[in-house]
């Protein structure tokens, strides 16, 4: 549509009033779907539709989100099994060379030479290739927020459906294929579930922070992620979501936790830690967002300037 219709070729190319981009549904839109559910299934299907409305439709209400996943994705006759690799084919000439990327990037490469030497292409057209993919929405380009070096430039899968499927339907194809998919979600994919829907999550915390007005003690200028080097311990280190005030002088530092544990006061003193290492941000507020809670230590020593979410608090309105 944007190339052809509205491209510099096209009859209507600079006759355009307005515009409006068709987005997927946000977490809380998604979770409209399925009001039956709990929090923890509608984040699993949002997780894994990305919040497309066709690909929700397709999640039946009646039976659990898991079995949704069994007949949608392991079944080589369900609308959802090929759809990835089926978008790719209507959009793109070298679909086998754009999914061995996606596939490199769901199976852990996020730099551009880890990428092209998993997918087995040369870097430089690698990198044109990644920038048809974030052309086209599927792929992100991301740096740790306030880092303004490119050498830190990662790449992630934006798109859930696309991470979902090549993170776990092709390393189960063959079973797939010969329609023997016993045992194939228990072993192949639920073990596997928490770590891919932490990354979800922090999406979903993301969404919550920018959705909701009183989320903060203090409006948002930019908000991301941030990774980088601890020059006393010369570890690596990582903080799940950063923000920065309007004016400056606040900074959010926050750590999602997509575990079956509740959370103990170690991951608030570990977030403190961190967060010292970005001493330019500003006065800084801290968030921990749990998907199971938090232990009555932590709640008793979250005080001022620290702010307690669960996933069910993310569904409130």
């Amino acid at each position: 549509m944007e190339t052809q219709v509205l491209g510099r070729k096209s009859p209507l190319f600079g006759r355009r009033t307005a515009q409006f981009r068709v987005l997927p549904f946000d977490y809380l839109e998604a979770a409209e779907f399925h009001p039956g559910w709990t929090a923890e299934q509608k984040a699993l299907a949002y997780g894994v539709t990305g919040g497309v409305p066709l690909y929700l439709e397709h999640f039946r209400p009646e039976v659990s989100p898991e079995e949704n996943i069994r007949t949608n994705f392991l079944d080589p006759n369900s609308f959802l099994f090929e759809e990835p690799a089926n978008l790719l084919k209507q959009e793109l000439r070298e679909p086998r060379t754009y999914n061995a990327m996606l596939g490199a990037i769901a199976g852990g490469a996020s730099r551009l030479n880890e990428i092209s030497t998993r997918a087995g292409c040369e870097s430089g057209l690698c990198a044109r290739y990644l920038a048809v993919l974030m052309e086209l929405g599927i792929v992100r380009k991301e740096r740790p927020l306030f880092e303004k070096s490119s050498r830190k430039t990662i790449y992630v899968i934006e798109d859930p459906l696309f991470c979902f499927w090549h993170r776990f339907v092709p390393e189960n194809l063959t079973m797939i294929m010969a329609f023997r998919t016993e045992g194939v979600f228990e072993r192949g994919i639920l073990p596997f579930l928490p770590a891919y829907m932490g990354r979800i999550f922090e999406r979903m915390c993301m969404q919550y922070l920018l959705l909701s007005p009183d989320a903060l003690p203090f409006s948002l200028k930019e908000i991301g992620r941030w990774w980088g080097a601890d020059p006393e311990t010369r570890t690596q280190e990582e903080i799940d979501i950063v923000g920065v005030s309007q004016d400056g002088s606040r900074a959010l530092f926050a750590e999602c936790k997509y575990t079956s544990e509740q959370v103990k006061p170690e991951a608030l003193e570990r977030l403190r830690r961190r967060s010292r290492l970005l001493r330019a941000a500003g006065e800084p507020f801290y968030m921990l967002f749990a998907k199971s809670g938090f232990s009555a230590e932590l709640r008793r020593e979250a005080s001022g300037g620290v702010r307690l979410l669960t996933l069910e608090d993310l569904y409130r309105r």
